[in-house]
């Protein structure tokens, strides 16, 4: 297909460097992130509240505009009703339960009207984002109307006594550097940094050069992505090309397209933050040690553990950040009452499979997170009771050899969990799968109805041949 600048700038440049339209617009408004920064540090910091929510909803709203014109008012719509319920019912356990049963349900019809084959980029993007936030400031609400024994120490950073205004509520929601990929944060961060809580003297926070380096440090990951695509694209890991390839080859291929995968998403993040930290919404305190300022309040992706993980659940705490922190403070710890972690667990998984859409490789991934965080749990609790498995996992000798293993089985085997998150549709997934040998399948699923049976059964054994051994040497020396 030929590029005609004819057929407008933007559809233009889009075929120039082979994208889409709506990833370019979604790009474009992430950089503005930044002069909307500037701007507000140098006119709008400091001054009356009010004038600052209006500020924030006037260019979100017109960022959102602009990629999906008037569909961004079901993001107005959801926002106003959210506010009705509030006012009315007052942060009560109603309160919540619409709140959450509304926005989610909303959403769901969403992803039915406008979802695809493949991933959507459409209102439906701002809206997954927006439904987390008026979820949230249910939930808060409601905590502000408990006793302040009763809560614990996260939920009484966040609790709210009074319900937000609805500048502050659309505000807070619409905030231009965060309202189309996130990050997440509570309204009561929103709120303090309003009132100037991060700085000093009425000043805009000195933030300028975190701001630069995360803006750096984003567009390198974003280059990174573009380059990998010419060589481990979706279609490619589909192809025959691909299947006839040498096993372990195909392994590292698969670990490859999973950091391509999942580079998409790192780099927006990144580049969102570093505008959040122009902005000053980021800050987190003061180093205790070097007496600097932290700026990591609203990090998505702590990147040293990423580039390092040796288990999966290291995944869990350095990817997605905010919104797996949001899983874990109002799904996961609010079902304490079952007392039962795997079901937490599998429940809060199922929340996020769901908020992402009806695509089966959504679940299919979700499970596999599960199932895979099962197995090193299971295989922690197998080394640790053995002594002789103990000894030898953590020796000195054993310390490089088991963390290049270790490395390089996350690097792999988090490729093989996200070929049904990348690759969405059953057709598409399964042959994915196929061409990857079903090795997640063989290893995982296979995991606790064979492996770990047989891995036990296989420990007892040799602990009674070990233990007979030495009754026998014992009985001979006597």
């Amino acid at each position: 297909m030929s590029c005609e600048i004819t057929n407008g700038f933007i559809e233009y440049f889009s075929c120039q460097i082979g994208t889409t339209v709506p990833a370019l617009k979604l790009l474009l408004t992430i950089f503005a992130g930044y002069p909307l920064a500037l701007i507000h540090r140098k006119y709008v910091y400091g001054k009356e509240a009010n004038l600052q929510h209006l500020y924030f909803i006037f260019t979100g709203f017109a960022l959102g505009y602009w990629n999906y014109g008037n569909e961004m008012f079901h993001n107005v719509l959801a926002t106003f009703f959210t506010f009705c319920v509030l006012s009315v019912l007052q942060g009560t356990a109603t309160s919540v339960a619409i709140t959450f049963v509304f926005n989610l349900t909303y959403l769901l019809i969403g992803y039915i009207y406008s979802s695809t084959d493949g991933y959507d980029i459409n209102w439906t993007l701002p809206q997954c984002i927006l439904v987390l936030r008026l979820i949230a400031i249910s939930f808060d609400l409601y905590d502000g109307k408990q006793p302040e024994e009763t809560l614990s120490a996260e939920n009484k950073k966040v609790a709210l006594k009074e319900l937000p205004s609805i500048l502050e509520l659309y505000g807070h929601s619409l905030f231009p550097t965060s309202f189309l990929v996130g990050p997440q944060f509570s309204m009561r961060r929103y709120l303090d940094f309003v009132e100037g809580k991060f700085s000093k003297d009425g000043a805009a926070p000195d933030s300028t050069n975190a701001a630069v380096k995360r803006f750096c440090i984003g567009a390198f990951y974003l280059s990174i992505f573009h380059v990998l695509g010419y060589f481990v694209s979706d279609e490619y890991l589909l192809s025959e090309e691909f299947a006839s390839l040498g096993f372990f080859r195909r392994m590292l291929v698969m670990g490859v397209w999973g950091r391509f995968t999942l580079y998409k998403y790192i780099s927006c993040w990144l580049l969102t933050e570093g505008a959040c930290m122009l902005f000053g919404m980021s800050h987190n305190g003061t180093d205790e040690t070097t007496g600097e300022i932290k700026w990591n309040g609203v990090e998505n992706i702590k990147l040293a553990v990423f580039e390092n993980t040796t288990e999966f659940n290291h995944y869990i705490q350095s990817f997605n950040v905010n919104t797996n922190h949001w899983v874990a403070q109002y799904i996961y710890k609010r079902l304490k009452f079952l007392n039962n972690r795997h079901v937490s667990q599998l429940a809060a998984l199922l929340f996020l499979a769901v908020w992402h859409g009806f695509h089966s490789g959504y679940y299919v991934c979700f499970f596999f997170e599960f199932i895979v965080i099962y197995m090193e749990r299971d295989i922690k609790s197998i080394v640790g009771k053995n002594e002789t498995l103990s000894s030898i996992f953590y020796s000195e000798q054993a310390k490089i050899p088991l963390q290049i293993a270790l490395r390089l089985y996350t690097f792999v085997f988090m490729g093989w969990c996200l070929i049904p998150f990348g690759l969405l549709q059953f057709g598409r997934y399964w042959r994915g799968f196929s061409n990857c040998s079903w090795v997640g399948a063989i290893l995982f699923c296979l995991w606790p109805v064979a492996w770990s049976p047989l891995l036990r059964m296989a420990l007892k054994k040799l602990n009674g041949a070990g233990r007979r051994s030495d009754s026998k040497t014992e009985a001979q020396t006597q």
